[in-house]
């Protein structure tokens, strides 16, 4: 506050006494804070009485009895200000006070050079036979005033940062898929789909028994994955930056459409056969289980019926909240305390956090062994004016796309968690 300001704040007993509080619970919690030390050691502190977890929750009281005295501080400073501004100028009007320092009449215009001399400490000492008044100092205004709307505009040149839209990252999801390459329209391969194990000790001279196998030719179709962008000539010309952002953007475009299809595409039509369509797959209910439980028997149908082993599980942060913030009856956090770093794990199993998993369930298997992302064309960005009316238009097409196949080689070694 300027000293113009202080003589215009009445004092009273109310803020006088809210001041006291705010600076007795400032003075509390930084006595606190210099017990404990730079590292914050809360067994250092002895002005208050409990362990680390009670030590911090009455810090965290603290600070709120603090936030709610400093509310108060400063609703009582406005009926403070108010207060003195009354009183100011009722003391101007009836003559008991003159205020040289103000520029501007009661009716809010400013005052003329002559009225703000008049009014000045210089010229009443003069008056008064001093001889040589006092130094005044004018607050003045120039008629004309070389200023924004008469002078130079300010000129802004813009940083460079261009603020994505919030959208889901990429690659988040395949990059757990082994990525290999092929040359063909689709990936086909063998699944033995019946294996009887025969063997049993026979007695001498007696018949073997006789095993069962069977093999059955898969196929998955390569699918194109594809996406174009309209601008004009004007803004790959005269934009350096347009080509390299848009040469990101899209190839990004394409990854975000690849993570959601390899867990949840259907694989109709041009779609891939996404983890969760894929048929024999596990799968488990939540039911009434916490989600750790629930979590550990999909896993464990995983390693008895599928003979794998989970490598991933892919959840929505809103479902992983639920068990990221599990505590015990105490108020300890189970999953791990909020500043131990790390990747989150449930059962040893990596969560990978992803809005591209679907928002009741949650999608595990053994993706380094059993899956497989075979690329036919990597991604491809091509320019091209030749669309529809682009070329008298000055218009361009800017496309990008790339062809795969998603492959899963045995459906038990992957599963869903239902009823999330």
């Amino acid at each position: 506050m300027t000293n113009m300001d202080n003589d215009r704040i009445v004092e009273f007993p109310a803020l006088k006494d809210a001041q006291g509080k705010l600076d007795a619970k400032r003075k509390s919690l930084a006595g606190i804070f210099a017990e404990a030390g730079p590292d914050y050691d809360m067994s250092k502190v002895k002005s208050v009485q409990g362990d680390t977890t009670a030590k911090v929750a009455f810090i965290g009281q603290l600070n709120a009895e603090i936030d709610e005295c400093k509310g108060r501080v400063d609703e009582l400073l406005v009926v403070a200000r108010a207060a003195g501004a009354a009183k100011a100028a009722e003391q101007v009007e009836s003559g008991s006070k003159d205020v040289p320092d103000e520029p501007y009449t009661k009716s809010g215009q400013r005052k003329s050079l002559g009225e703000l001399f008049v009014a000045s400490p210089a010229f009443k000492g003069y008056r008064t036979g001093l001889g040589v008044g006092p130094a005044a100092s004018l607050d003045l205004e120039l008629k004309t005033l070389f200023q924004t709307g008469a002078g130079w505009a300010p000129e802004s040149t813009r940083t460079g940062r261009v603020e994505m839209f919030p959208t889901r990252p990429a690659p988040h999801v395949v990059e757990f898929l082994p990525q290999t390459t092929t040359s063909q329209a689709s990936v086909v391969y063998m699944e033995e789909t019946t294996y009887t194990n025969a063997a049993i000790e026979t007695a001498e001279g007696a018949a073997y028994a006789e095993a069962t196998l069977a093999l059955t030719e898969r196929a998955q179709q390569v699918r194109k994955v594809a996406v174009f962008l309209p601008l004009t000539d004007e803004q790959l010309e005269d934009e350096p930056r347009s080509q390299a952002y848009v040469n990101n953007r899209l190839p990004f475009m394409l990854r975000q459409r690849l993570d959601s299809q390899a867990l949840v595409g259907d694989g109709t039509g041009v779609n891939l056969l996404g983890t969760a369509s894929v048929v024999g797959i596990q799968t488990q209910a939540k039911g009434a289980d916490p989600i750790p439980d629930a979590a550990y028997k999909l896993f464990r149908k995983i390693r008895d019926d599928g003979f794998a082993e989970p490598s991933a599980i892919f959840m929505r942060p809103a479902n992983w909240e639920q068990v990221r913030l599990l505590k015990t009856a105490d108020g300890q956090y189970i999953w791990g305390h909020p500043s131990v770093p790390g990747v989150p794990t449930l059962w040893g199993v990596p969560v990978v956090e992803t809005t591209a998993a679907p928002a009741t369930a949650a999608i595990a298997g053994d993706y380094v062994n059993f899956s497989e992302l075979a690329i036919r064309r990597g991604i491809d960005v091509q320019v091209s004016n030749s669309h529809g009316t682009y070329f008298v238009e000055g218009k361009l097409a800017v496309r990008a796309d790339l062809r795969c196949a998603l492959i899963h080689y045995r459906p038990r070694a992957f599963g869903q968690l239902t009823g999330l």
